[in-house]
């Protein structure tokens, strides 16, 4: 029997790791396996020191299509909810996308569908393909979104385009992605991977612990108010070690 390919696909090199969502004859779409698979793989990466930078992508020609309707096969789906076999595991993933003391770098090559849009934007910085195709299809299959997709796409783009984007679940490129602001920078596909290795080796030297504290600091400035936000900085303290080291060549 031929072996089964891992859903998703680690590799580390140096201090970056790379996580693969890996289903490219389907388009990387989602099962519970895979999106529970992901989260054991972040969770790994939260706990090793060693990792600095992840960057999460898709195989082959896609980001990934999003959930697999197969997946869907035997839920109720009452209401219009994919059920906790997709949820839990799916909200997991997200929570240590957005929490774990490292930079996240979104890369998307293709098509990046609905589920895998709301796994993408728990991303920290997100870089597309101009050509790319984007979409938030839960109207057009008659699910509501459950992994945050309301929350974190109006932050990013505004209401009036959040909402257009939902309301008619239309596809845009890479190209209008960077414009509204949902990915930071587009740039031809045949250029993405160079791209990518040139951000990364920009955050990587730089501080650490300070990367993580900005990290945590802005996820709780969307999370909250002004003042707890200002109050929430004061307040707390992380653990950055290479001040000196970084100065060291001043006074």
């Amino acid at each position: 029997m031929a072996d089964v390919a891992e859903p998703v696909l680690v590799t580390t090199d140096g201090a970056v790791t790379t996580l693969t969502l890996n289903r490219p004859d389907v388009l990387n779409a989602l099962t519970p396996e895979l999106v529970e698979q992901l989260g054991d793989a972040l969770e790994q990466v939260r706990d090793d020191p060693g990792v600095r930078v992840v960057v999460l992508t898709g195989a082959g020609r896609a980001f990934s299509a999003g959930v697999d309707l197969k997946a869907l096969a035997g839920n109720p789906l009452e209401r219009g909810e994919v059920g906790d076999g997709l949820d839990i595991p799916g909200r997991r993933a997200l929570d240590l996308l957005t929490t774990i003391p490292k930079v996240v770098v979104g890369k998307v090559n293709g098509h990046c569908f609905t589920g895998a849009l709301e796994l993408l934007l728990g991303c920290d910085l997100i870089v597309a393909a101009d050509e790319a195709t984007f979409g938030d299809t839960h109207a057009k299959w008659g699910l509501r979104p459950s992994w945050g997709m309301s929350q974190r796409l109006i932050r990013l783009v505004g209401v009036s385009r959040a909402r257009e984007l939902s309301f008619t679940a239309r596809t845009f490129t890479g190209t209008e992605a960077a414009t509204w602001g949902l990915a930071m920078r587009s740039v031809p596909r045949a250029e993405l991977d160079q791209f990518v290795d040139q951000l990364v080796e920009t955050l990587l030297a730089n501080s650490t612990g300070v990367l993580a504290a900005y990290k945590d600091l802005y996820r709780q400035a969307l999370e909250g108010g002004l003042t707890d936000g200002l109050r929430y900085e004061a307040d707390t303290h992380y653990d950055v070690r290479d001040t000196w080291d970084r100065l060291g060549g001043f006074g």
